[in-house]
Protein backbone atom coordinates (compact mmCIF):
# COMPACT_ATOMS: atom_id res chain seq x y z
CA UNK A 1 0.00 0.00 0.00
CA UNK A 2 1.37 3.64 -0.60
CA UNK A 3 2.60 5.37 1.96
CA UNK A 4 1.55 9.45 1.90
CA UNK A 5 4.62 11.71 3.69
CA UNK A 6 4.87 15.29 4.78
CA UNK A 7 7.39 16.60 3.10
CA UNK A 8 10.00 17.33 5.78
CA UNK A 9 9.23 13.36 7.32
CA UNK A 10 12.67 12.31 6.15
CA UNK A 11 14.84 14.23 7.74
CA UNK A 12 13.72 13.45 11.45
CA UNK A 13 16.30 12.35 13.47
CA UNK A 14 16.14 11.45 17.31
CA UNK A 15 18.60 13.82 19.48
CA UNK A 16 18.64 11.04 22.26
CA UNK A 17 20.59 12.33 25.03
CA UNK A 18 19.88 15.62 24.48
CA UNK A 19 16.14 15.63 24.79
CA UNK A 20 14.97 17.65 27.39
CA UNK A 21 11.39 15.46 27.68
CA UNK A 22 12.49 12.24 27.09
CA UNK A 23 9.94 9.43 25.94
CA UNK A 24 11.37 6.70 27.99
CA UNK A 25 10.27 9.04 31.13
CA UNK A 26 6.84 9.03 32.20
CA UNK A 27 4.99 7.00 30.22
CA UNK A 28 4.27 3.69 30.55
CA UNK A 29 5.79 1.85 27.39
CA UNK A 30 3.48 -1.58 25.92
CA UNK A 31 5.57 -4.43 24.39
CA UNK A 32 4.55 -6.13 21.10
CA UNK A 33 4.04 -10.15 21.01
CA UNK A 34 7.75 -10.24 18.46
CA UNK A 35 9.53 -8.18 20.96
CA UNK A 36 8.42 -10.55 24.39
CA UNK A 37 9.38 -13.64 22.39
CA UNK A 38 12.89 -12.45 21.39
CA UNK A 39 13.46 -10.79 24.92
CA UNK A 40 12.47 -13.85 26.65
CA UNK A 41 14.71 -16.10 24.54
CA UNK A 42 17.64 -14.12 25.45
CA UNK A 43 20.07 -16.30 27.62
CA UNK A 44 22.20 -13.33 28.63
CA UNK A 45 22.69 -10.93 30.85
CA UNK A 46 20.88 -8.40 29.52
CA UNK A 47 18.23 -11.09 28.91
CA UNK A 48 17.82 -11.86 32.68
CA UNK A 49 17.30 -7.62 33.46
CA UNK A 50 14.78 -8.02 30.06
CA UNK A 51 12.94 -10.50 32.33
CA UNK A 52 12.97 -9.04 35.35
CA UNK A 53 12.25 -5.79 33.95
CA UNK A 54 8.89 -6.60 32.19
CA UNK A 55 5.97 -6.35 33.56
CA UNK A 56 3.76 -10.39 33.67
CA UNK A 57 0.55 -8.15 33.51
CA UNK A 58 -1.37 -7.97 30.19
CA UNK A 59 0.12 -5.95 28.18
CA UNK A 60 3.46 -6.56 28.55
CA UNK A 61 4.99 -3.38 29.44
CA UNK A 62 8.25 -2.26 30.84
CA UNK A 63 7.89 -1.65 34.64
CA UNK A 64 9.23 2.01 35.17
CA UNK A 65 12.12 3.07 37.90
CA UNK A 66 12.02 5.90 39.94
CA UNK A 67 11.12 9.21 38.52
CA UNK A 68 9.10 6.77 35.87
CA UNK A 69 12.22 5.76 33.73
CA UNK A 70 12.26 3.23 31.87
CA UNK A 71 14.65 0.75 33.13
CA UNK A 72 17.19 0.47 30.01
CA UNK A 73 17.28 4.21 30.22
CA UNK A 74 20.65 4.92 31.21
CA UNK A 75 22.90 7.68 33.50
CA UNK A 76 23.46 9.57 29.67
CA UNK A 77 19.80 9.22 28.80
CA UNK A 78 21.07 6.78 26.47
CA UNK A 79 18.79 3.30 25.98
CA UNK A 80 20.84 0.01 26.58
CA UNK A 81 18.56 -1.82 24.76
CA UNK A 82 20.18 0.06 21.53
CA UNK A 83 23.54 -0.28 22.48
CA UNK A 84 23.87 -3.91 23.16
CA UNK A 85 21.14 -5.15 20.77
CA UNK A 86 20.99 -2.35 18.07
CA UNK A 87 17.76 0.20 17.46
CA UNK A 88 16.06 -2.84 15.82
CA UNK A 89 15.33 -5.12 18.28
CA UNK A 90 13.34 -2.35 20.23
CA UNK A 91 9.60 -2.66 20.74
CA UNK A 92 7.79 -1.39 18.05
CA UNK A 93 6.53 1.57 20.42
CA UNK A 94 9.72 2.39 20.70
CA UNK A 95 11.33 1.94 17.01
CA UNK A 96 8.20 3.99 15.68
CA UNK A 97 8.25 6.57 18.20
CA UNK A 98 6.79 9.69 17.17
CA UNK A 99 5.86 8.55 14.31
CA UNK A 100 1.99 7.68 13.49
CA UNK A 101 -0.06 6.47 11.01
CA UNK A 102 -3.65 6.66 9.53
CA UNK A 103 -4.38 3.95 7.71
CA UNK A 104 -6.58 4.74 4.61
CA UNK A 105 -8.68 2.60 1.87
CA UNK A 106 -5.88 3.13 -0.51
CA UNK A 107 -3.34 4.16 1.64
CA UNK A 108 -0.99 4.87 4.60
CA UNK A 109 -0.64 8.39 5.93
CA UNK A 110 2.47 8.48 8.25
CA UNK A 111 4.08 11.48 9.83
CA UNK A 112 5.41 12.70 12.91
CA UNK A 113 4.09 13.35 16.74
CA UNK A 114 4.20 17.03 18.33
CA UNK A 115 5.14 15.55 21.26
CA UNK A 116 8.28 15.29 20.35
CA UNK A 117 10.49 18.22 21.12
CA UNK A 118 12.48 17.44 17.71
CA UNK A 119 9.65 16.72 15.63
CA UNK A 120 8.63 19.67 17.17
CA UNK A 121 11.80 22.13 15.97
CA UNK A 122 11.16 20.46 12.72
CA UNK A 123 7.92 20.93 11.99
CA UNK A 124 7.21 24.42 13.19
CA UNK A 125 10.94 25.70 11.34
CA UNK A 126 9.77 24.72 7.89
CA UNK A 127 9.47 28.36 6.05
CA UNK A 128 7.66 26.93 2.84
CA UNK A 129 4.14 25.59 3.05
CA UNK A 130 3.90 21.73 3.77
CA UNK A 131 3.61 18.88 1.32
CA UNK A 132 2.43 15.68 1.05
CA UNK A 133 4.77 13.07 -0.45
CA UNK A 134 4.02 9.55 -2.06
CA UNK A 135 6.42 7.51 -4.39
CA UNK A 136 3.07 6.73 -6.49
CA UNK A 137 0.75 8.57 -8.18
CA UNK A 138 -2.55 9.30 -5.83
CA UNK A 139 -6.05 10.17 -6.80
CA UNK A 140 -8.97 10.52 -4.62
CA UNK A 141 -12.57 10.17 -5.29
CA UNK A 142 -13.41 10.39 -1.25
CA UNK A 143 -15.11 13.40 -0.67
CA UNK A 144 -13.67 13.99 3.16
CA UNK A 145 -9.54 13.59 1.36
CA UNK A 146 -11.31 15.65 -0.95
CA UNK A 147 -12.16 18.58 1.32
CA UNK A 148 -9.50 17.99 3.94
CA UNK A 149 -7.25 19.27 0.65
CA UNK A 150 -9.78 22.02 -0.20
CA UNK A 151 -8.71 22.88 3.62
CA UNK A 152 -4.71 22.38 3.31
CA UNK A 153 -5.15 25.05 0.32
CA UNK A 154 -6.87 27.36 2.03
CA UNK A 155 -4.24 27.18 5.71
CA UNK A 156 -1.63 27.62 3.09
CA UNK A 157 -2.55 30.54 1.04
CA UNK A 158 -0.37 33.01 2.37
CA UNK A 159 -2.33 35.98 1.11
CA UNK A 160 -4.07 36.63 4.00
CA UNK A 161 -3.71 36.06 7.91
CA UNK A 162 -4.05 32.44 9.29
CA UNK A 163 -7.56 33.00 11.23
CA UNK A 164 -8.80 34.89 8.36
CA UNK A 165 -7.82 31.50 6.52
CA UNK A 166 -8.89 29.65 9.70
CA UNK A 167 -12.56 31.24 8.79
CA UNK A 168 -12.85 30.58 5.63
CA UNK A 169 -12.02 26.77 5.97
CA UNK A 170 -14.76 26.78 8.29
CA UNK A 171 -17.40 28.45 6.08
CA UNK A 172 -17.15 25.31 4.01
CA UNK A 173 -18.61 23.45 6.66
CA UNK A 174 -21.47 26.27 8.19
CA UNK A 175 -19.20 26.35 11.08
CA UNK A 176 -17.45 29.88 11.11
CA UNK A 177 -19.86 31.61 13.45
CA UNK A 178 -20.10 28.85 16.03
CA UNK A 179 -17.32 27.32 19.22
CA UNK A 180 -16.63 28.31 22.48
CA UNK A 181 -14.60 31.46 23.17
CA UNK A 182 -11.71 30.61 23.36
CA UNK A 183 -10.85 30.95 27.45
CA UNK A 184 -14.02 28.74 27.67
CA UNK A 185 -12.01 26.29 25.50
CA UNK A 186 -8.98 26.45 28.22
CA UNK A 187 -11.31 26.21 30.75
CA UNK A 188 -12.42 22.54 29.23
CA UNK A 189 -9.02 21.33 28.56
CA UNK A 190 -8.01 22.14 32.53
CA UNK A 191 -10.94 20.10 33.59
CA UNK A 192 -9.45 17.23 31.85
CA UNK A 193 -7.03 14.75 33.02
CA UNK A 194 -3.84 16.27 32.92
CA UNK A 195 0.28 14.86 33.74
CA UNK A 196 2.22 17.48 33.66
CA UNK A 197 1.45 20.27 35.76
CA UNK A 198 3.49 22.63 33.55
CA UNK A 199 0.33 22.36 31.54
CA UNK A 200 -2.10 23.26 34.40
CA UNK A 201 0.07 26.16 34.94
CA UNK A 202 -0.21 27.28 31.24
CA UNK A 203 -3.77 27.10 31.22
CA UNK A 204 -4.18 28.98 34.81
CA UNK A 205 -1.99 31.52 33.33
CA UNK A 206 -3.68 31.96 30.10
CA UNK A 207 -6.96 32.25 32.05
CA UNK A 208 -5.63 34.85 34.38
CA UNK A 209 -4.53 37.10 31.41
CA UNK A 210 -6.19 39.52 30.36
CA UNK A 211 -5.65 40.70 26.66
CA UNK A 212 -7.01 42.90 24.23
CA UNK A 213 -6.57 43.33 20.39
CA UNK A 214 -4.03 45.76 20.51
CA UNK A 215 -1.97 43.10 22.44
CA UNK A 216 -2.79 40.38 19.60
CA UNK A 217 -1.66 42.38 17.08
CA UNK A 218 1.57 43.81 18.87
CA UNK A 219 2.71 40.00 19.09
CA UNK A 220 1.65 39.44 15.67
CA UNK A 221 4.22 42.48 14.68
CA UNK A 222 6.55 40.68 16.39
CA UNK A 223 6.53 37.30 14.83
CA UNK A 224 6.43 39.04 11.42
CA UNK A 225 9.47 41.02 12.29
CA UNK A 226 11.10 37.81 13.36
CA UNK A 227 10.28 35.77 10.20
CA UNK A 228 8.55 33.32 12.40
CA UNK A 229 4.88 33.66 11.30
CA UNK A 230 5.02 30.42 9.61
CA UNK A 231 5.28 28.38 12.85
CA UNK A 232 1.27 28.77 13.61
CA UNK A 233 0.77 28.12 10.44
CA UNK A 234 2.57 24.47 10.40
CA UNK A 235 0.85 24.33 13.61
CA UNK A 236 -2.56 24.32 12.06
CA UNK A 237 -1.35 22.24 9.00
CA UNK A 238 -0.05 19.51 11.44
CA UNK A 239 -3.24 19.20 13.05
CA UNK A 240 -5.12 18.82 10.20
CA UNK A 241 -3.05 15.92 8.79
CA UNK A 242 -2.60 14.10 11.45
CA UNK A 243 -6.76 14.27 12.77
CA UNK A 244 -8.77 14.85 9.83
CA UNK A 245 -7.37 11.58 7.58
CA UNK A 246 -10.28 9.17 9.01
CA UNK A 247 -13.33 11.82 9.46
CA UNK A 248 -16.78 10.03 8.26
CA UNK A 249 -18.83 12.39 7.47
CA UNK A 250 -19.24 16.61 6.96
CA UNK A 251 -20.77 16.52 11.31
CA UNK A 252 -17.51 14.98 11.79
CA UNK A 253 -14.99 17.08 9.88
CA UNK A 254 -16.78 19.82 11.56
CA UNK A 255 -15.65 19.03 15.10
CA UNK A 256 -12.34 17.95 14.29
CA UNK A 257 -12.47 21.41 12.35
CA UNK A 258 -13.99 22.97 15.28
CA UNK A 259 -11.09 21.79 17.31
CA UNK A 260 -7.99 22.72 15.02
CA UNK A 261 -9.48 26.17 15.27
CA UNK A 262 -9.73 26.23 18.75
CA UNK A 263 -6.66 25.22 19.48
CA UNK A 264 -4.68 26.99 17.68
CA UNK A 265 -6.62 30.55 18.65
CA UNK A 266 -5.45 29.40 22.17
CA UNK A 267 -2.32 28.75 21.86
CA UNK A 268 -2.07 31.80 19.79
CA UNK A 269 -3.57 33.85 22.39
CA UNK A 270 -1.36 31.85 25.38
CA UNK A 271 1.57 32.76 22.85
CA UNK A 272 0.61 36.55 23.20
CA UNK A 273 0.21 36.56 26.50
CA UNK A 274 3.57 35.05 27.10
CA UNK A 275 5.05 37.60 25.29
CA UNK A 276 3.19 40.79 26.78
CA UNK A 277 4.77 39.37 30.07
CA UNK A 278 8.24 38.39 28.87
CA UNK A 279 8.79 41.85 26.18
CA UNK A 280 9.52 38.00 24.28
CA UNK A 281 8.55 34.51 22.94
CA UNK A 282 11.06 32.88 21.59
CA UNK A 283 10.81 30.04 18.91
CA UNK A 284 12.11 27.29 21.86
CA UNK A 285 9.08 28.75 23.73
CA UNK A 286 6.70 27.58 20.44
CA UNK A 287 7.78 24.41 20.55
CA UNK A 288 7.15 23.66 24.20
CA UNK A 289 4.20 25.14 24.34
CA UNK A 290 2.97 22.88 21.17
CA UNK A 291 4.69 19.76 22.89
CA UNK A 292 3.05 20.15 26.08
CA UNK A 293 -0.79 20.10 24.33
CA UNK A 294 -0.03 17.19 21.77
CA UNK A 295 1.36 15.16 25.11
CA UNK A 296 -1.68 16.55 26.74
CA UNK A 297 -4.58 16.28 24.63
CA UNK A 298 -3.77 14.58 21.36
CA UNK A 299 -1.63 11.66 22.95
CA UNK A 300 -5.00 11.01 25.20
CA UNK A 301 -7.63 8.79 23.59
CA UNK A 302 -9.87 9.94 26.43
CA UNK A 303 -8.91 13.48 25.68
CA UNK A 304 -9.31 14.10 22.39
CA UNK A 305 -13.23 11.98 23.20
CA UNK A 306 -14.36 14.46 25.01
CA UNK A 307 -12.93 17.51 23.42
CA UNK A 308 -14.50 16.09 20.13
CA UNK A 309 -18.02 14.82 21.65
CA UNK A 310 -18.22 18.42 23.43
CA UNK A 311 -17.61 20.19 20.38
CA UNK A 312 -20.10 18.00 18.09
CA UNK A 313 -22.56 18.75 20.68
CA UNK A 314 -21.79 22.74 20.51
CA UNK A 315 -21.86 22.52 16.51
CA UNK A 316 -24.77 20.38 15.73
CA UNK A 317 -27.23 20.14 18.64
CA UNK A 318 -27.67 23.27 20.16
Amino acid sequence: MPFVYPNYYDTFSCIKGACKHNCCIGWEIDIDEDSLSFYNSLDTPLGERLQAQISKEAPAHFILCKQERCPFLNKENLCDLIIELGEERLCTICKEHPRFYNQLPDRTEVGLGLCCEAAGRLILSQKEPMRLLCAEHLSTTDEMLLLRDEILSILQDRSTSLFARMKQASSLLDISEKGLANKEFARKLLALERMDEQWTRVLRFYLDSSQDEQALKSFGVYLDHCNRTQECEQFAVYLLYRHFSNVLDEKEAGAYLAFIKQSCEMLYEIAAAVYSTKGCFTFEDHVELCRLFSSEIEYSEENMSLILDDLYELLFFE
